[in-house]
């Protein structure tokens, strides 16, 4: 037996005679998740009806805003943001626990001429009809909330701006175009 060949063989048998050992292992720590554990792809994330009216409550603001400051272009942009939130209201939660109304038949029902006469103002640029389409869409909201089991959450026109990071004045064109 040549000495590479006795080598090899001995190596392999020690390696195999400690894989075959029993240890008691030592105490684990804590296990620490770094990530969370993957859902399966037949299960996509549903947004709650409350992480979506979070977002309603934050798009009826700034609307209220632009339209304060004329700017149509924004306004325009959180009014077609708000119809498209209603529909995930609708779409995502058509029914909602003990609610004697379902928002599936509450929203449309309440909210969809309201956002149609805001949309109209907004295409005139008129700032008077804005208003006055804001206190509907905002009264159509508390009637739904009231319809739905939800009228401890009233909502109303903005007394401040909670957006002190944004904009809310249209930018000047200028003559020419930007330089």
């Amino acid at each position: 037996m040549t000495p590479f060949f006795f080598l090899v063989t001995v190596l392999t048998a020690a390696v195999a005679i400690a894989a075959c050992r029993q240890t008691t292992p030592a105490p684990a720590a804590a296990p620490v998740i770094t990530q969370a554990p993957a859902k399966p792809a037949e299960e996509a994330y549903v947004p709650g009806l409350g992480e979506i009216m979070t977002l309603q409550q934050m798009r009826h603001t700034k609307l209220w805003l632009a339209g304060q400051a004329a700017n149509w272009d924004l306004a325009d942009y959180e009014i077609k943001e708000l119809g498209e939130g209603f529909d995930d209201v609708v779409k995502f939660h058509p029914t909602h626990e003990e609610s004697p109304v379902d928002p599936k038949d509450a929203i449309p029902r309440m909210v969809t001429a309201p956002v149609n006469d805001l949309k109209a103002a907004i295409m005139k640029k008129d700032k008077k009809a804005l208003e006055e389409g804001y206190d509907a869409l905002t009264k159509a909201c508390n009637d739904c909330h009231q319809a739905t089991n939800f009228g401890f959450n009233v909502v109303q026109r903005p007394a401040s701006n909670p957006y002190p990071n944004q904009v809310f004045t249209p930018k000047r064109q200028e003559v020419g175009g930007p330089k």
